[in-house]
């Protein structure tokens, strides 16, 4: 039970249908979906389709996206990758040739091609209800006419002011005057309004072939890229088998690798071997789960790569074994000295969309240009900002996650899903690059030891061992809390440099035939139900 005499949220309850988004008009254009006739994915690519309109630091058509999906809300769930690939001229030789010893995040070649569309494309086509032009409308709408600019979102986009003006193009979007478009301003996209509203008429391939292809392409030829009309032409998602672990009887769904939802199971596989008790907040709790994501990532630095191109043993990565051997090292007299760290690139920005509707269709969708503005880089004529996914590979020939022809890279956005016997019952995903895994893990956590609702659970202080800078970061009420006596225990702790996160779920009650959502106060958005 919430105490109302703490800030915070009460969770939204609602009967039909509920989003829950990270923007505010994201959540009402999914609702609106719903309330017209569609059906949840309907709704959650209208959403994201949505938020990259007037959240552009965060999601776009330049970008990736990852699906589960609950049918009917039944537990046989429909997973879709919608990542997209490396370029078919990208090798490690090329890049030894070429003395380019890392990909940087603001070149050419931190551009995947990008998967969204296409995967926006073949959801709605299999499982949707309504067609690419009217899902789209609202998107197209808001680029046309104009959006507001909400708290968050320029915050984030005051972070990235200095790399947006070292390209032309998108400076002359995102930096209308020359400045950050202030809170409450409007702010207007009409190049990627003609673009999205070409995409309505003439369907994705209008996205992948054709001028506005020919536009990207060009203009990532002329700063060094190695793409071409080919690639773009060439670009599908496709279906994939979900993973799973269980967790205090419920079973937990992800996609499969690329993305790093494997890493999330094995951290609630360790979190199992711990009894759940007391404060959900208590240090000796938070020093296991630090300790669990600390052991987890390690493991996906060194093995998690694109399945189709590297050997990824995921099937090893969930087992009991690893899980028991790993737990074995947890010691609250201390941090865990040394746990190998691997260089990996600096990551935060996503939108997550959490949708369910009177047929409970439950839907987890994310979206992703990766880092806050992706790689700052717009393409001329269309508006596509294009993310920096491909800075994920690495360059060293031998590794599991170098770059290759048509190879994707490590992926961080994870959707998720919870079941029970025959039913979904909560859709549920964290946003914020690195965070997402433990993101899963410390939500699903408590929810289910410690009883929390969804909206109290997202609400909870926060704290992550960053794996490049071995920073225990904890948020300020953490901080002020435990900080000297987890620096007593062996661990670096410090302040994050950007909020931990963000979360949206939805609590399905089959037997009220009721939905509860929650939506992460560190965002602009809402849930919102009917």
């Amino acid at each position: 039970m919430r105490d109302f005499e703490n800030s915070g949220r009460s969770v939204v309850v609602a009967r039909h249908g509920m989003a829950a988004t990270s923007h505010p008009l994201s959540t009402l254009a999914a609702v609106n979906i719903l309330q017209s006739g569609g059906n949840a994915l309907d709704a959650a690519v209208a959403a994201c389709a949505v938020q990259g309109v007037v959240e552009p630091g965060s999601t776009g058509i330049g970008g990736d996206c990852f699906a589960l999906i609950a049918l009917g809300g039944r537990s046989k769930l429909v997973a879709y990758n919608g990542s997209g690939k490396a370029p078919a001229a990208a090798t490690t030789d090329w890049y030894a040739e070429h003395d380019m010893p890392k990909i940087e995040r603001c070149s050419a070649h931190a551009v995947t091609v990008p998967g969204a569309v296409e995967a926006w494309s073949r959801l709605l086509a299999d499982h949707g209800t309504m067609s690419l032009r009217e899902v789209l409308r609202p998107a197209i709408a808001f680029a046309q006419d104009g959006y507001p600019i909400a708290p968050r979102v320029h915050r984030d986009w005051a972070a990235q002011a200095a790399l947006l003006r070292k390209d032309e193009n998108a400076a002359r979007i995102f930096l209308p005057d020359g400045n950050v478009p202030k809170i409450g301003t409007i702010h207007r996209q009409l190049q990627l309004a003609d673009t999205l509203e070409a995409i309505a008429v003439n369907g994705e391939r209008a996205f992948y072939e054709g001028p506005v292809a020919e536009d990207m392409v060009s203009y990532l030829r002329s700063i060094s890229g190695l793409h071409t009309l080919e690639d773009f032409a060439a670009t599908r998602g496709e279906y994939v088998q979900p993973i799973h672990t269980s967790f205090r009887g419920y079973d937990i769904w992800e996609c499969p690798p690329n993305g790093q939802g494997a890493i999330a199971l094995l951290i609630l596989n360790l979190l199992s071997r711990f009894e759940a008790k007391g404060d959900p907040l208590g240090v000796d709790r938070l020093h296991i789960e630090v300790e669990a994501t600390r052991l987890a990532y390690a493991i996906r630095d060194d093995f998690l790569a694109d399945p189709g191109q590297a050997d990824v043993p995921v099937e090893w990565m969930l087992s009991q074994t690893l899980a028991d051997e790993l737990a074995k090292r947890i010691d609250l007299a201390g941090a865990i000295d040394p746990i190998p760290l691997q260089a990996a690139p600096e990551h935060r920005d996503t939108v997550y969309v959490a949708v369910v509707d009177r047929d409970r269709n439950a839907v987890s969708f994310i979206n992703s240009i990766f880092t806050n503005f992706g790689a700052c880089l717009v393409s001329p004529k269309t508006g596509v900002l294009f993310h920096n996914r491909g800075e994920s590979f690495v360059l060293d020939p031998k590794h599991r996650n170098r770059i290759a022809p048509g190879k994707r890279p490590l992926h961080t956005i994870i959707p998720g899903m919870v079941t029970q016997a025959d039913r979904a019952i909560m859709p549920f995903g964290v946003m914020g690059g690195h965070y997402q895994a433990m993101g899963h893990a410390h939500l699903i956590s408590k929810v289910f030891d410690y009883g929390l609702d969804v909206q109290s659970a997202i609400d909870l202080p926060r704290l992550f061992p960053h794996p490049i800078s071995g920073l225990v970061e904890m948020e300020r009420s953490l901080r002020e809390r435990y900080g000297a006596e987890l620096t007593r225990r062996g661990f670096k702790v410090g302040s994050p440099p950007a909020p931990l996160g963000g979360a949206q779920a939805i609590s399905i009650d089959w037997e009220n035939g009721t939905l509860l959502g929650g939506s992460d106060s560190r965002q602009d958005g809402c849930a919102l139900g009917y």
